[in-house]
């Protein structure tokens, strides 16, 4: 067998997962398949790369050589393939803006934003769950740019070869109950308020879960918890089934409350990623349309404007 590009990915994935089962999932295949791949390549290569271990999976000496050369030249590649396309697909449709992004409401905002800044620009939109998925994406040159959400205490993987650009420091998650709820006439609500609800949220949401476990956690809380998405979730609240987490920008309905918890102990980081270097020109101001979109949303939602005053920010 000879050493081939995946099977660089392969080491590097085990790298950073610190375990076969983490790189196996990341990679989209199965351990056993992995703990194959991986004695292939040892003995390809004439040495144990990492030890098994009860925590998991370290490199060793031989190993951290070989992935911290892997390292550059598997970002070297990318960066290659994603110019590439990037090329390509301008010389072969012209202009357009390939944008991905998780669920916001700033997106009308921005689509409109750019249809004015770029009159003869295509705009391709694509709405995704998963934030590394995207950034994924822009890595590659699938996408020109996206904006994500990162969950606080729960960072993205950010791959190689991407700018980062933060929009807000610290967006305040909120959350959404059914108007006829005890706690729904109250302009803060404390965890404990819904200590007796069954939550619902989104595993496929990066980090989301494992943030809402975290601060139910810390308040002493131990609900019940409905896995789905999140159009399924409206529905359920609005009759009182689930509570659930909800971006500050939601809007109130006739059946639903958007409050701001207590203490906001849950927040999110907004981010714009593109690719290193392509920020400038028409990029700078795709950012600037995102922020006044953005913003925009904000002054639409009761709760979310109030909020913000009362801090002394503008919306």
């Amino acid at each position: 067998m000879e050493l081939e590009v995946r099977h660089l990915r392969v080491l590097c994935a085990i790298a950073d997962a610190g375990s076969l089962h983490g790189a196996a999932r990341a990679l989209g295949t199965s351990q056993p398949a992995l703990t194959t791949q991986l004695k292939r390549i040892e003995n390809t290569l004439g040495g144990r790369l990492f030890s098994r271990e009860r925590t998991g999976c370290v490199p060793t000496v031989l190993g951290r050589g070989v992935v911290g050369r892997a390292r550059p030249l598997l970002a070297s590649l990318s960066a290659l393939v994603a110019d590439t396309r990037a090329a390509a697909a301008r010389a072969a449709e012209g202009d357009r803006l390939r944008i991905g992004s998780t669920a916001s409401r700033a997106i009308p905002g921005w689509l409109r934003r750019l249809r004015e800044r770029l009159p003869g620009t295509e705009t391709e939109l694509q709405v995704a769950v998963s934030a590394t998925a995207l950034l994924r994406q822009v890595a590659a040159g699938e996408l020109d740019v996206a904006f994500v959400h990162e969950v606080e205490g729960c960072p993205l993987r950010i791959p190689p070869g991407l700018d980062i650009r933060t929009l807000v420091e610290r967006e305040p998650q909120f959350v959404c109950l059914a108007v006829d709820h005890p706690a729904a006439h109250k302009t803060l609500v404390d965890l404990a308020d819904l200590a007796a609800d069954q939550w619902m949220v989104d595993p496929s949401v990066d980090g989301e879960w494992e943030g809402l476990r975290r601060v139910l956690n810390a308040a002493g809380l131990n609900p019940r918890v409905l896995h789905g998405d999140y159009l399924t979730a409206a529905g359920l609240v609005a009759t009182g089934e689930v509570v659930t987490l909800c971006q500050p920008t939601s809007r109130p309905r006739s059946d639903m409350a958007v409050r701001p918890l207590r203490d906001d102990p849950l927040g999110v980081r907004l981010l714009l990623a593109v690719r290193s270097g392509a920020y400038g020109g028409e990029l700078a101001g795709v950012g600037t349309d995102l922020e006044s979109a953005y913003w925009e949303a904000a002054s639409h939602s009761p709760a979310y404007r109030a909020w913000l005053e009362e801090r002394g920010r503008q919306s």
